[in-house]
C-alpha cells in the first residue's frame, strides 16, 4: 500500500480525495466515495441549499452510509458578512461532529487554522501559484491542494509538473488537483512527487451523483477538446463543457467591478447568481436545456471517462493500481 503524508494527515488507505462539487456532492456521493478507501470532501452549501439537508443532520447521514472519513470544504472569501459567519458555525458543527480535514479556498485560512488545530485536525488550501502557497503556509496550513490548468472548476494557469517544481520546496504535503481521471494519470502525479490527487469530474460520472443523467452523459461523451473555461460564473477562470450558449467573459461592466475594490461582493454576486441556475440542473428530472448547459463543469480528465459506475468501484480501483508500481515506495 502506497502511503504519503496525505494518507497520514486524512487517516485513509488511498492516496486520493473525490474533491467538493456544488452541486454535485450529495451525501451519498461522498459516502460511496469514502468507502472506497479514498477521502471524500463535502461542500455544506451544496448539502444544505442543494439537496435540503440540515448540516448536522447531513453530516450524521453520511456518518450512516459510511464509517470511513469524510473531510469539509470551506469557501472563505469575505464577501457577504452573513455568508460568513455561517460559514465560521458550520465549521465548528462540523468539528462538533468529528471531522477533523478541511480544505480552505478563496481566502484567508489563520481563521480556520486555530479553529481546526485546536481540535488535532489538518488544513489544506487551494493554491494556483506560490504567492497563494506562501500566504497559505504563513497562515498554519498543512497542505497545499495545486490546482493546475487541467482542473475542472476553478482552474490555474500551470501544468502539474510545473506547480510541482514551483512548490516541492515549500515542506508541505502536495495534492495534484487538475486532469486525474485514470489510473494512468493517477500514477504519473505520484511518480512526479505529489502526495495524493484530488478528483471531482470522474467522480460526478457515477451512480451514487444524483446530478441529471444527461450531465453525467455529457462528461462520458465529450472529450478535452470539448473543455473550455470562462469568467461569467464566478468571475475567474472555471472549466466547462462548451455548449452552444457558451460564452468566455463577462460585460464590460462586470469585468470592470470585477477589477475594483468592489471585486469581493462582485464575485459574491456572480457565485450567487450561479448557485441559483446550477441549482435547477440537480434537481430537474427533465432534459437539461441548451440555456442550462452552459453550467456544466468539468476538467480536461473528460477524456478518460468513458462510463457511469460506482464511486466506491472508481476509488477502489484507482487506489490499488498504485500497489503495483515499482517506481513508488511508501514515505516513511
Amino acid at each position: 500500500m502506497v502511503s504519503t503524508r496525505f494518507t497520514k494527515h486524512a487517516g485513509v488507505e488511498h492516496p486520493i480525495i473525490c474533491g467538493a462539487m456544488y452541486p454535485c456532492s450529495n451525501p451519498e456521493l461522498v459516502a460511496a466515495a469514502s468507502e472506497g478507501g479514498g477521502l471524500a470532501i463535502m461542500q455544506p452549501v451544496s448539502l444544505t441549499y442543494v439537496h435540503g439537508h440540515d448540516l448536522r443532520e447531513g453530516i450524521r447521514l453520511m456518518r450512516t452510509l459510511t464509517d470511513k472519513p469524510i473531510g469539509f470544504n470551506a469557501l472563505i472569501e469575505k464577501g457577504s458578512k452573513k455568508y460568513f459567519e455561517k460559514m465560521s458555525r458550520w465549521i465548528d458543527i462540523a468539528l462538533e461532529e468529528g471531522i477533523r480535514f478541511f480544505v480552505t479556498s478563496l481566502g484567508k485560512p489563520d481563521w480556520v487554522c486555530e479553529k481546526v488545530h485546536a481540535y488535532g485536525g489538518v488544513v489544506y488550501h487551494d493554491v494556483t501559484n506560490r504567492k497563494w502557497a506562501e500566504k497559505g503556509r504563513d497562515c498554519g496550513v498543512d497542505g497545499l491542494i495545486c490546482v493546475n490548468n487541467r482542473a475542472g472548476g476553478h482552474l490555474g494557469p500551470s501544468s502539474m509538473e510545473e506547480m510541482y517544481d514551483e512548490l516541492s520546496d515549500m515542506d508541505l504535503p502536495l495534492i495534484c488537483a487538475g486532469g486525474v481521471g485514470s489510473e494512468e494519470e493517477l500514477n504519473k502525479a505520484l511518480e512526479i512527487g505529489y502526495d495524493g490527487v484530488q478528483m471531482g469530474t470522474r467522480f460526478i460520472a457515477t451512480t451514487e451523483c444524483n446530478t441529471s443523467n444527461d450531465y453525467k452523459d455529457a462528461i462520458v461523451g465529450a472529450g478535452e477538446n470539448d473543455i473550455t473555461w470562462t469568467n461569467r460564473l464566478t468571475g475567474v477562470p472555471i472549466s466547462v463543457i462548451k455548449s452552444p450558449n457558451f460564452k468566455q467573459e463577462n460585460t464590460w461592466f462586470t469585468r470592470k467591478l470585477l477589477n475594483s475594490r468592489f471585486k469581493h461582493k462582485a464575485r459574491m454576486f456572480l457565485n450567487a447568481n450561479s448557485f441559483i441556475r446550477i441549482r435547477k440542473i440537480s434537481k430537474s428530472k427533465s432534459k437539461s436545456s441548451d440555456k442550462m448547459k452552459k453550467y456544466f463543469s468539468a476538467g480536461k480528465s473528460v477524456e478518460t471517462v468513458k462510463s457511469i459506475e460506482s464511486a466506491t468501484v472508481i476509488m477502489s480501483r484507482l487506489g490499488e493500481s498504485l500497489n503495483s508500481n515499482p517506481n513508488l515506495v511508501d514515505e516513511e
